[in-house]
């Protein structure tokens, strides 16, 4: 397998790498990551990475002011973009990268919280990164917000409240609106930092549901592994 250099930029403690960073230490790959909620963080030189991975979080892409970091995280994902970077955006994440692409991002009708399926589209099943996907997948999903499909983007998942759950630009650009990365001790955590969001909804789920569906999310790990596996074997 190809060695990669992952960054992570991580915006709240609760909503870390997850599956993705226990895969980078099983395969050897080279991780480091920037943490906008300490006081001080470090932006590495874009010449030092190979993938950027954008985590989530529940500030929206357009609280500047709150957070200023963001005018910072912002101009390196498109730099990466530019510098044709492996990039992976994951929620917020997922917003931030479609805005970085041209794309409007807004308040959805109906936020999403808890584990439901997507649905991944024809593109989808035609592309090799997600060939392995099963049509229909059981996700975990915490967001309020979602984007416009980017220019030249390809679609590749949906669900009946949120018509862009994922699309790849290129071949190395991806947002997926839900979260891939999380086990257990993720969504306990996501839901400890989140808690006043569990709200009635039309689909919210509340804790007890979404703790006692767990085992929904068992082949995911394999899944999130395969695509993982395949995207650092392709060469740039």
């Amino acid at each position: 397998m190809t060695q990669r250099r992952i960054h992570f930029f991580q915006h709240v403690p609760f909503e870390t790498p997850g599956m993705i960073a226990v895969w980078a230490n099983e395969k050897n790959q080279g991780t480091a990551y920037t943490l906008f909620f300490e006081k001080e963080f470090l932006i590495p030189p874009i010449e030092h990475i190979d993938w950027l991975v954008v985590m989530g979080g529940p500030m929206s892409v357009h609280d500047e002011e709150k957070f200023q970091w963001l005018k910072i995280e912002k101009e390196f994902i498109r730099k990466c973009i530019d510098a044709n970077k492996t990039v992976i955006g994951i929620c917020l994440g997922s917003q931030l990268v479609a805005e970085a692409l041209g794309a409007r991002v807004f308040k959805n009708t109906f936020p999403e919280i808890g584990i439901m399926p997507v649905e991944w589209t024809e593109e989808a099943q035609a592309n090799f990164l997600f060939n392995h996907f099963p049509k229909s997948q059981n996700v975990f999903h915490w967001h309020g917000d979602t984007f416009d499909l980017p220019a030249r983007s390809i679609h590749l998942a949906k669900t009946n409240p949120c018509r862009n759950q994922a699309f790849i630009f290129r071949n190395n650009i991806i947002g997926l609106q839900f979260h891939p990365e999380v086990n257990d001790l993720l969504i306990r955590d996501m839901i400890s930092g989140s808690s006043e969001e569990l709200v009635n909804g039309k689909y919210i789920q509340p804790e007890e549901e979404i703790l006692s569906n767990e085992f929904l999310l068992d082949e995911n790990r394999k899944l999130l592994y395969t695509f993982l596996d395949k995207l650092s074997d392709q060469s740039f």
